[in-house]
């Protein structure tokens, strides 16, 4: 299966990006290519990109796809926290833009054997590195009933995590879970007819929770933004599509606070906490997909833009 993904906010990503013929751009999600082909188009002789992603599937499309700019890419099999290390090992200390879209692209939800669908029959699978990591099969069938409540009640935001995590170990005990179809029915089983026959999958929370849980998306996003803002040169931008509440709330607050870091209490007169400003956010409120956009690709209409600009002085 080719891997084909509809780069979301394309335009709007690429234009607050400010992209200069001769400076240095890193996409951490490459997915295939979407963003990293504009970005390539509009470098110079003396730009460069960077481009990261965990998936083999990834890494070969991409390959293929920004072939033509030759020299210009670097293309890295690795997930996106470890992008410090990336860059200083190929002789890089700052860049002046870095792209994150943090969603699921349309090729891993549509190949059903990787697991990330509801919709189809496949084992449980969920890692975007099918070499790395544990799999949505582990998780479900070894965390106990209140880890996978938590996961499900945070991750998910679903309303009925405690049913679903009794239903999944109960479930578990008689037989190991170990199809995607077969997680579906336990969900639906755990919830109220009306919930069920609702608006939405009923299991999409659920499969969103475990996916994020496999794949330590939280968690790598709140280890790397400091230091992405911190690998910005002066007027850089780091630009974060995200997909879910959770995401967006992460990278608003960071944002927020490398703008404005004082920790003083609000009644004093100057600031005495010593904490600098790393820049300015962009973007008070996101930016979201044209109607037209979501009409022609509904798998972005819950995405959202944040973009925060690097400022030195």
């Amino acid at each position: 299966m080719e891997f084909k993904h509809v780069s979301v906010l394309l335009e709007e990503t690429v234009e607050h990006l400010n992209i200069k013929a001769d400076g240095i751009y890193v996409d951490g999600t490459l997915g295939g290519a979407g963003h990293a082909y504009q970005i390539c188009k509009r470098l110079g002789a003396g730009g460069k990109f960077i481009g990261i992603d965990q998936d083999g599937e990834a890494i070969r499309t991409s390959t293929e796809r920004l072939k033509e700019f030759g020299d210009k890419v670097a293309i890295v099999k690795s997930n996106y926290v470890h992008m410090k290390q990336i860059l200083r090992d190929i002789g890089v200390e700052k860049v002046d833009g870095i792209v994150l879209d943090l969603g699921v692209s349309s090729y891993q939800l549509d190949n059903a054997e990787r697991g990330f669908s509801y919709m189809e029959e496949a084992p449980l699978d969920m890692r975007m590195d099918r070499e790395q990591g544990i799999s949505a099969k582990e998780i479900v069938n070894t965390y106990p009933e209140s880890e996978l409540f938590r996961i499900i009640k945070e991750y998910g935001e679903e309303r009925f995590a405690k049913n679903i995590a009794r239903n999944i170990v109960k479930a578990r005990s008689d037989k190991e879970i170990e199809t995607t179809l077969e997680l579906v029915d336990i969900i639906r089983r755990s919830m109220p007819a009306k919930a069920r026959n609702g608006k939405g999958h009923p299991a999409k929370r659920t499969f969103q929770a475990i996916r994020i849980e496999c794949n330590r998306e939280l968690e790598v996003l709140r280890e790397t933004l400091d230091d992405m803002v911190d690998l910005l040169s002066d007027r850089g931008r780091i630009c974060i599509i995200t997909f879910h509440s959770l995401e967006d709330r992460m990278v608003k607050s960071n944002f927020r606070k490398n703008e404005n870091p004082c920790t003083c209490p609000p009644d004093f007169p100057v600031c005495v906490c010593g904490n600098i400003s790393k820049g300015k956010v962009i973007t008070r409120k996101p930016i979201l997909p044209s109607e037209e956009e979501r009409e022609g690709n509904p798998r972005s209409k819950s995405a959202k833009l944040r973009v925060f600009e690097r400022r030195e002085s």
